[in-house]
């Protein structure tokens, strides 16, 4: 155990676990908040309790200041995220969340990284009703945010296994199993009577407890070879195990996570361990008590180190697998083995088993319609017309899943008449490309991120036609704050963003998410960005191995070490001396 780290995680209690403990089991004061006229936002308070209930309060950055130059307060908005387990909605959702997006919202719909649906610039006055809304379509946003466990994800793609509807269903009980039991969500928002007990009983979180986690915690599960859900990211990660054509169960990983702080070493991204495996029965036993390990020791003083990871490393992975077995009553088989081969998108038609697939590139996720393409208008006629799912992928992609062979010609025409390119035509670099929202809503962004990074695709892409690289595969990631939505820590090539038009520049991840990059050039714009990728990108096309990715090149080429644990991410390596 690292005793310097154990200290840290001892000291006074951060204001927010007061705040929580206070809050009456999430309620706080956020129905009188709504209520208010005279504001369009709500408390402090309020609003980090409302995060709990799957929503943000923001303001549109872009016009802050005039705002208060007018001595106008700022243009506050609220942003809705809908908790969607492994992505999957029906048809009749996607409509409901497209009308909610033009009556309430800015018009556009937000596919994220964690396989959901975000709605931004949402005034107060319609937050409730947006909500309730959503529930007659039942959707629920509860625990989309906040410090608890979030949406879980799930290998999205039924075409890539024959297991994906069982993995699927085990991922949903996941989801089910580790929502919190208190009725504020359904008296806030849909009018439900509040519980009384005339006994004197309290309402209980049996496993989050009064304050809940110490900071958000995030659960994926993933069908090898397939790592779309970037499972080293996650807190907890659930590798299905496919033996003998049966599922046997799963691998456990432990410790991922994305976020740190610019500045501070003692933040860093980290990347999941594999620990054991489990039968597929004791999915939701494990996953619960993974989670009590978190709230039990998770640090509570100092919330830039409060994520799970840095509980295992502080105390050692070893002291995490005997405090875990303890729990269980049993212990964790050995891990079996696995491989997995990328973790992007196959875009197009697919054949199922039963019926076909089709993968649309959605760039950055934003569903909205400009002159020429029409995604928005042609994603709603598809869905009127379409029987089977609407599954949103880990890279802010959309699968149209289990099309029909009679549908499957109506839906192609309305692809051409709409314009909705299938991504083959794009580079493959583009292809593989997130971006998280950043400016101007997110009010942690330093720098700009989905509006930019196809502004500097298309220069990128320049580079990579002339090196004769346009299909080449690169896993490209941009974040507009270190707190890394965008998973970039695992990206080939990664932005974070430092300041307005600055961003850190990180290299060598591994293209199947396997391994954390390391940082490259620091607070660099765009001309240096261009300048320092072009001899690389183009020595890459020259020199690399037979099938060598991009990320492994980097590395074999001296132009950043190997990153083997988060724990050496800030160490200066020899190729930045």
């Amino acid at each position: 155990m690292d005793k310097n780290k154990l200290a840290e995680q001892n000291g006074p209690l951060d204001r927010l676990e007061q705040v929580k403990e206070n809050s009456n089991f999430l309620r706080g004061t956020i129905a009188e908040g709504l209520e208010d006229p005279i504001t369009g936002a709500i408390s402090d308070d309020d609003n980090k309790l409302l995060k709990f209930h799957g929503s943000y309060q923001q303001d549109d950055r872009d016009i802050r200041d005039e705002r208060r130059r007018k001595k106008l307060e700022p243009a506050y908005q609220f942003m809705i995220r809908v908790r969607t387990p492994g992505g999957v909605t029906t048809s009749e959702q996607w409509l409901v969340m497209d009308e909610l997006a033009q009556k309430y919202a800015n018009g556009t719909m937000k596919l994220t990284t964690r396989q959901t649906y975000q709605l931004h610039g949402i005034l107060k006055r319609n937050l409730k009703k947006t909500m309730q809304e959503m529930n007659q379509a039942l959707m629920t946003t509860i625990a989309a945010c906040g410090d608890i466990n979030r949406n879980v994800m799930c290998n999205v793609n039924p075409a890539q296994s024959d297991y994906h509807s069982e993995v699927y269903a085990w991922s949903k009980k996941i989801s089910d199993h580790l929502l919190p039991k208190t009725n504020a969500y359904h008296e806030i928002w849909l009018d439900d009577e509040k519980i009384v007990d005339s006994r004197g009983i309290k309402e209980t979180e049996p496993i989050y407890g009064p304050t809940y986690l110490p900071r958000k915690f995030k659960i994926g599960v993933a069908i090898p070879p397939s790592n779309d859900v970037d499972i080293y990211s996650q807190d907890l990660g659930f590798i299905a195990i496919i033996e003998n054509e049966k599922l046997q169960g799963f691998n456990i990983a432990v410790g991922g996570g994305m976020g740190m702080t610019h500045g501070d070493t003692k933040t860093y991204p980290q990347i999941a361990r594999v620990i054991g495996f489990c039968a597929p029965e004791k999915i939701t036993e494990v996953a619960e008590h993974v989670v009590m390990i978190q709230r039990d020791y998770g640090n509570r003083s100092n919330r830039k180190n409060a994520r799970f990871k840095y509980t295992i490393d502080a105390r050692g992975i070893d002291w995490f697998k005997d405090e875990l077995n303890s729990r269980l009553t049993w212990n964790l088989e050995a891990p079996r083995p696995y491989h997995f081969e990328s973790n992007g998108d196959t875009y197009g038609w697919v054949k199922g088993k039963d019926s076909w697939h089709l993968t649309l590139f959605i760039q950055n996720g934003r569903v909205k319609d400009i002159e020429g393409y029409e995604l928005m208008t042609g994603l709603r006629e598809i869905a009127k017309v379409h029987t089977g799912d609407f599954r949103i992928t880990a890279n802010q992609n959309l699968i149209i899943a289990d099309v029909t062979d009679e549908k499957k010609q109506e839906i192609t025409d309305l692809v051409e008449t709409y314009h909705l390119t299938e991504g083959r035509h794009l580079s493959g670099l583009r292809r593989n490309s997130i971006a998280c929202v950043a400016l101007p809503t997110c009010g942690l962004a330093m720098a700009e991120s989905e509006r930019y990074l196809p502004v500097l695709l298309d220069k990128m892409e320049g580079i990579l036609d002339e090196a004769g690289l346009h299909e080449e595969e690169i896993v490209i990631r941009m974040s507009g704050c270190p707190n890394g939505c965008s998973r970039p820590g695992l990206a080939e090539i990664a932005f974070i963003g430092k300041a307005p038009g600055k961003y850190n520049m990180y290299l060598g991840g591994a293209f199947n998410g396997s391994r954390l990059n390391k940082l490259y050039k620091e607070n660099i714009g765009e001309k240096e960005i261009l300048d320092s990728l072009r001899p690389i990108l183009f020595q890459y096309a020259k020199e690399r191995y037979k099938g060598e990715h991009f990320g492994d090149f980097v590395i074999r080429a001296g132009y950043v070490e190997k990153v083997h644990s988060g724990l050496d991410f800030h160490a200066t390596s020899a190729a930045q001396k």
